[in-house]
């Protein structure tokens, strides 16, 4: 690990201020990443500067048809919180499934959406419930925050202050995890929103996170698991590495689509 300095900021105002100044700075939150990152020396930061604990990162609410959740909410207590699980049962059922009990008790909302990992569980979540992504600069659409593997809009010294989930009429999600890292191979969130079914896949696209038009349109009809067992997902734009082919991500795609579809039906 290369040496840096450490920095507990006392406010969100002064640790973007220090972020902005330093572009070799780095945000410490859960650090999921980020320690794992710094071990194996593929990163040498100036200074860390902790953000943990501050207040105006904290809370999760539910008002006027909208979830709202700090950035600094761990992925335990997205899970255990009532207010999620009546709000929005899959964004709970989503969080619960990250990772292990040490991950999920340090790991941040905010923290895995700004890091935008292609296999991260979240991204999917803020995309197919058409999320607002409110930073200490402005409020960044789903469809607009995500740009690519690893990369987000977020600019340098911007930090993500909460996450606005507009509540659903109904959501599924379901993944096929990898054994050792917990990461989605597939991993695929269904939401019936007042604008439509939106489909957003994670884990399988060579981009990132992106929406399935084509399963979109064949939901919009009637959501059922008999809908997407109709499809072929196109394996040109999918992820293949040592853990599995284009075609083979492609297919699983599918089935947990397919699984998800027929959570949301209410037949299995």
């Amino acid at each position: 690990m290369y040496s840096f300095q450490y920095r507990k900021a006392k406010s969100l105002a002064e640790a973007g201020e220090v972020l902005a100044k330093d572009d070799e700075a780095k945000p410490l939150s859960g650090g999921m990443t980020l320690i794992p990152t710094l071990k194996q020396r593929l990163a040498q930061p100036t200074q860390l500067v902790d953000i943990a604990g501050l207040p105006e990162l904290a809370g999760i609410d539910n008002k006027n048809g909208v979830l709202t959740i700090g950035a600094a909410t761990r992925h335990a207590d997205v899970a255990t919180s009532k207010a999620v699980q009546d709000a929005i049962p899959a964004l709970a059922c989503l969080a619960a499934g990250i990772g292990d009990p040490q991950v999920r008790n340090r790991g941040t909302l905010g923290g895995s959406v700004a890091n935008n990992d292609p296999a991260a569980d979240y991204p999917a979540a803020v995309l197919a419930l058409n999320a607002k992504v409110i930073t200490t600069k402005r409020e960044i659409a789903a469809a607009d925050f995500f740009q690519g593997m690893f990369t987000t809009a977020l600019e340098p010294g911007e930090l993500i202050v909460k996450i606005a989930f507009p509540l659903p009429k109904a959501a599924a999600y379901c993944k096929f995890p990898h054994p050792a890292s917990g990461y989605a191979m597939a991993g695929v969130f269904i939401a019936q929103t007042g604008d439509g079914v939106r489909v957003a896949v994670t884990g399988a696209g060579a981009s990132g996170v992106f929406r399935w038009a084509e399963a979109e349109q064949a939901l919009a009809k009637g959501i059922s698991a008999a809908a997407i067992e109709k499809l072929t997902l196109a394996a040109d734009d999918i992820n293949e590495d040592i853990h599995g082919t284009r075609e083979y991500r492609a297919q699983l795609v599918k089935v947990v689509a397919t699984r998800a579809a027929a959570a949301l039906s209410g037949k299995k």
